[in-house]
């Protein structure tokens, strides 16, 4: 049975990440502009807020990042391991420059499993503003963020995250990958490394590799031909010349956000964005 995504009662868990680009502050937008369906699918899941955020039966749920999608998984199937050994990180024997780097070393060496998705959340909450970086080699290579105090475990956001993963498939693949994997009845929504505004240049490092401008136009082709088979998609993106070209024929929204992560105060102010909804 089809339904609104969310109602108006529903008081939607947070995100335990901080993420560049998370959705928490655009929701009251985007909410209310999505397709009802039976269920989200969501190819660049990022910190999750949309997800958290909705309340479909069902969601599908990818990104191209390895050691976010397995920290999610981890989450949704070995909750209380995962909080036993991610909980010790967050104490004042691990709130220096040279305790993180150890981590950040061990973690890039690691192999898969429930340490290694601890890892990855210290290295979120203690790294310089929250970032996902990698290099060339595909190496997690951010900062310490040299905090002044402890960053809270966040305890009760993972229950919360966990309670509602019973309802998720999570998948690690390529973005066209995971919508091919859509079938009438959902609804796509997107939110991709953003395109560079009018004059700026935007934060693309989510993962090992480029998102190029040819994959932004892969990724707007891809929506229409869902819609054409009776998919709904909406893409997220900056209100720029760019991506109201590459989104032609779409049903544009645009609305601005404060930005709360940047390299400084200053850097951070509202942003222009719009959302491209795709109907069948």
């Amino acid at each position: 049975m089809q339904k609104h995504p969310a109602s108006e009662t529903q008081k939607s868990a947070k995100p335990f990440l901080k993420w560049v680009g998370g959705k928490s502050r655009l929701l009251p937008h985007l909410i209310p502009a999505l397709p009802v369906g039976n269920r989200l699918v969501e190819p660049f899941v990022g910190g999750g807020a949309v997800f958290l955020g909705t309340d479909f039966s069902e969601y599908l749920i990818g990104d191209s990042n390895s050691h976010l999608i397995e920290l999610y998984r981890t989450v949704a199937q070995q909750t209380e391991q995962f909080i036993a050994m991610a909980e010790p990180f967050f104490s004042e024997a691990y709130r220096c420059q040279e305790r993180f780097l150890e981590i950040r070393s061990t973690f890039n060496e690691a192999n898969e499993g429930p340490l290694r998705a601890a890892q990855f959340l210290y290295l979120n909450k203690l790294g310089f503003n929250g970032l996902c970086r990698y290099n060339r080699a595909g190496r997690f290579n951010v900062p310490y963020g040299h905090h002044a105090h402890v960053p809270r475990f966040p305890r009760e956001q993972i229950l919360s995250f966990a309670k509602k993963a019973q309802r998720a498939t999570f998948v690690n693949a390529d973005f066209a990958s995971v919508m091919r994997m859509a079938r009438p009845g959902d609804v796509v929504y997107c939110d991709p490394p953003y395109l560079d505004r009018d004059g700026a240049a935007s934060f693309r490092a989510y993962s090992p590799g480029e998102f190029s401008f040819e994959r932004q136009c892969e990724l707007a082709n891809l929506a229409r031909e869902l819609a054409g088979r009776g998919i709904p998609v909406a893409i997220s993106n900056h209100d720029c010349d760019a991506a109201r070209e590459i989104y032609s024929g779409a049903t544009i929204l645009d609305f601005s956000v404060r930005r709360s992560v940047g390299a400084s105060r200053d850097a951070r102010g509202q942003a222009a964005e719009l959302l491209a909804v795709f109907g069948p």
